[in-house]
């Protein structure tokens, strides 16, 4: 089983990620591809780098080209199980659907909870205010091609999953749909 998840940004897909791991799935993240060329490229690994890093490639080589270099270390791993996170781009999960038994999840989550985890976890190039939050976002998820399109990969979900409340209620919401497949 192969498992992507896409969200907006501090809508929980970490703690998701992490959940399924424990499970035993092998984790990949689309954000690590980027930093493996940013380091290649000897850029930082700010968020503005990797966004723009993101934009190049798929402007370059296609919107598919993060989860193509994914879907090689996929075929490379005797693994069967695996978790995908940072999808941002439907051309991402184009790819990914080429994969038997791709299943995308959306983490969905209030933006006012989002922003106030953002504020917790304090991560470099995070908005301080609000209305920078929402700025931030608008700019982020956009219609251009090769850019991020984070409203569409949530259309494009076969599960949506709420992760308004606790981080044991995803857990438990994801663990119920998953035995509901068997």
């Amino acid at each position: 089983m192969i498992i992507g998840l896409t969200g907006k940004n501090a809508a929980g897909k970490g703690e998701l990620a992490k959940h399924i791991q424990s499970k035993e799935f092998v984790y990949f993240s689309l954000s690590d591809v980027l930093r493996e060329e940013a380091t290649r490229r000897g850029l930082d690994h700010s968020r503005g780098t990797l966004i723009n890093l993101g934009n190049e490639l798929r402007k370059k080589f296609g919107n598919g080209i993060l989860a193509k270099r994914i879907n090689e270390k996929i075929r490379n791993n005797a693994k069967k199980d695996f978790v995908i996170d940072s999808i941002r781009n439907p051309g991402e999960i184009e790819e990914l659907r080429k994969n038997k038994g791709f299943l995308l999840i959306g983490v969905v989550t209030d933006q006012k909870i989002r922003f106030q985890r953002l504020l917790k976890r304090g991560r470099a190039g995070d908005a301080a205010t609000f209305e920078e939050f929402r700025k931030q976002e608008d700019r982020e998820n956009n219609d251009e091609a090769s850019g991020q399109q984070l409203d569409r990969c949530l259309d494009l979900a076969d599960k949506h999953i709420s992760s308004n409340g606790t981080i044991k209620e995803a857990n438990r919401e994801f663990d119920e749909w998953v035995d509901s497949l068997k």
